[in-house]
């Protein structure tokens, strides 16, 4: 998926948010939203973030029956 794509897709969900939520956006609105998740898609990780946050760095977990 390119950057245009994935603009598209964040537009997509700020208006069903904004739906959602029973809020009026404007098509302007819905843009600037997108814009800004794509700046915070894009923004560089600063050197104290944690390597392991969001959903990427869910660990599975193995549960032992109680015997």
């Amino acid at each position: 998926m390119n950057d245009e794509d994935l603009r598209d897709c964040f537009a997509m969900f700020a208006l069903a948010g904004a739906v959602m939520a029973g809020k009026s956006r404007t098509a302007e609105d819905v843009w600037a939203i997108a814009d800004e998740m794509m700046e915070a898609r894009n923004k560089p990780k600063e050197k104290d973030d944690e390597e392991d946050t969001g959903i990427a760095s869910i660990a599975k977990r193995s549960y032992r029956r109680k015997s």
